[in-house]
């Protein structure tokens, strides 16, 4: 064994995680430094990482805190790590996660290689038809709560790996600087944002919850995604027994569930004429809950199905009024299309996976936004709606494909 270097890490896969964190872009961390800054001088700043991780020198940075504005009017707190720190923390992904991905659970979705969102919400969907009863669950602050010895523990269980193991003993308990430039130590909790977080949440919620749901529970079927997770049930009174079972469990674990926020539901529809207190949940930006479909015939029905939250829909309109359209006079609309069809481009192949009509209403507000914009652009509109509307109607219809939107059917009419 090299003294100087004790522990083996390639510079190949130094060079591997570089390319993954520049593809994730992202900010800069607690020294400003940004991927271009870094790219300067990439071969020495690469050097840099390889030298300090084999030597066992590496020493995690502090966490750059960005506040995050929550539904209910709190704040999520965000961790940035520094760029060269993302890439030491990719490295140690790229060496553990071949270890832990075969053993984890099948409905383990979260940050999975050839798993998403979407298909833990197609599985829910799916399973909500099955089974009539199901329990939406909250951890209550899980990234702030997570038990710094339990997670290790639960690492040392697939690895003995010295480096690994020491440079994420030392990002778990980082620093986080707040947005005043002061430090706060942590006792607990992992980086929220950070590019080893989400390996970490999933052995860890491997053993606390996935694992021992398979050994006490095998017949009850759930999916997770990070720490989202959706039970189903028969009965509501297997789901309550369930509930008590999954609660004492996570106490283990030195977690909480959310007495608010966690709830049973009832996936009511056609064939079901029982009532409940609640009968929708919201899981992964989709909510649940009875909506009137048509079968293969065209007859109407009720069914237990997901479509955008109002939250997420709500969170829609806010990001376009936050393009302010309308003051964009300079622009033309193809410049304007450009900007904007990315993002519209992912709203649409996520939350128009399922019943999409029901996302036309905030992607509506675009049109709208347009409107106003041909109204400040050309001074005879300016005070004629209709007028604007046509001269937005009549340009969509030669450029049908102009706007993402406009695909969807929803320009403006002539």
């Amino acid at each position: 064994m090299n003294k100087a270097k004790p522990f083996k890490i390639s510079k190949q896969v130094i060079w591997e995680a570089y390319l993954q964190v520049k593809a994730r872009k992202g900010a800069p961390g607690v020294d400003g430094v940004t991927i271009k800054d870094f790219e300067k001088d990439l071969k020495n700043n690469l050097y840099k990482v390889w030298n300090r991780m084999s030597s066992g020198t590496y020493f995690a940075q502090p966490v750059r805190e960005v506040l995050i504005p929550k539904p209910d009017g709190r704040e999520r707190s965000l961790g940035v790590p520094s760029v060269s720190e993302r890439i030491a923390q990719t490295v140690a992904k790229i060496y553990l996660e071949p270890k832990v991905e075969p053993i984890f659970h099948p409905d383990s979705y979260g940050y999975r290689p050839g798993k998403s969102a979407l298909d833990a919400v197609g599985v829910a969907r799916e399973r909500c038809w099955r089974y009539n009863w199901c329990i939406d669950l909250d951890i209550r602050g899980f990234f702030d709560n997570l038990d710094w010895e339990l997670a290790l523990r639960t690492l040392r269980y697939h690895t003995d790996c010295k480096w690994i193991l020491l440079y994420i003993d030392r990002w778990l308990k980082a620093p986080v600087q707040k947005e005043d430039g002061t430090l706060v130590k942590r006792t607990k909790g992992t980086a929220q944002g950070s590019c080893i977080s989400p390996l970490i949440v999933n052995i860890f919620m491997h053993h606390a919850f996935d694992d021992w749901m398979r050994q006490t529970h095998p017949r009850v079927k759930f999916e997770r995604y990070s720490d989202d997770i959706i039970v189903h049930c028969r009965s509501e009174k297997q789901a309550q027994f369930i509930l008590n079972n999954i609660e004492q469990r996570l106490k283990l674990c030195k977690l909480e569930l959310h007495p608010d926020k966690t709830r049973i539901a009832y996936c009511k529809d056609n064939n079901r004429k029982d009532s409940h207190e609640h009968e929708q949940f919201t899981f992964l930006g989709y909510t649940f809950r009875p909506r009137l479909a048509k079968d293969s015939s065209g007859t109407g029905f009720v069914s237990f199905i997901p479509a955008i939250s109002n939250q997420a829909a709500k969170n829609i309109r806010q990001k376009i009024r936050s393009w302010k359209i309308p003051r964009r006079t300079n622009a033309t609309l193809e410049e304007i299309a450009r900007d904007v069809n990315p993002v519209v481009r992912g709203w649409v192949n996520y939350y128009g996976r399922y019943y999409k009509s029901h996302l036309y209403r905030p992607l509506g507000h675009i049109e709208r936004h347009l409107k106003k914009w041909v109204q400040r652009k050309y001074n005879k509109y300016r005070f004629h709606n209709r007028q604007a509307k046509q001269w937005l109607g009549h340009y969509a219809k030669g450029k049908p494909s102009l706007f993402v939107h406009w695909k969807l059917g929803l320009a403006s009419a002539e």
